[in-house]
């Protein structure tokens, strides 16, 4: 069984998976079939627990599965091992987007606690109108520069520019962050 945690949902593997617990007075070839078995659902249970979790949640951030290559500053001479680093996700509810003939720019908190150690892997977005039903991602490019859409995060808040025409139809936005923290 999967355990499901506020950070993230992981398959226990090898902790449970003991083939020391089979007992050793049965017939060899139920216990090959064992063996087999634990390895089979332990090699499950690795390739679950790497896949990129779909889960979008606006409340605390969550490890989706993906793995980034070890920290370059942690080697053999340092006292942190290298080993790969978990992506963290958190969604932040935009609301709409602004007017840009008014102040081209909204500002929304993003809530991380952003220090030196963190980065950035990926930041994107997609706004909704829900009553023209038309829908466009974040950052938008268009040969006609009063048309782009930049997005770009500080250490407090998610910023969103809008050029100098209104985009206040589209009036549902979500802005996913992936960050690394170490």
């Amino acid at each position: 069984m999967a355990t499901s945690g506020q950070y993230s949902a992981k398959i226990p593997t090898t902790s449970v998976w003991d083939p020391s617990t089979i007992p050793q007075n049965i017939d060899p070839i139920l216990k090959e079939l064992f063996i087999r078995m634990y390895q089979n659902l332990n090699l499950m249970a690795n390739v679950l627990n790497v896949a990129d979790i779909g889960f979008y949640n606006t409340q605390y951030e969550f490890v989706n599965g993906q793995q980034y290559f070890a920290n370059p500053a942690n080697n053999s001479s340092t006292q942190t091992n290298p080993t790969q680093r978990p992506v963290f996700r958190t969604v932040v509810n935009f609301g709409a987007l602004p007017n840009g003939t008014i102040n081209p720019v909204k500002s929304v908190p993003h809530n991380i606690p952003f220090n030196f150690a963190f980065s950035a892997t990926r930041i994107y977005a997609a706004a909704s109108d829900t009553t023209g039903l038309t829908y466009i991602p974040i950052p938008f490019a268009s040969s006609t520069l009063n048309q782009n859409i930049q997005l770009d995060l500080d250490a407090v808040n998610v910023n969103i520019r809008t050029g100098a025409i209104d985009r206040s139809n589209y009036n549902l936005c979500y802005v996913v962050i992936e960050i690394l923290k170490f």
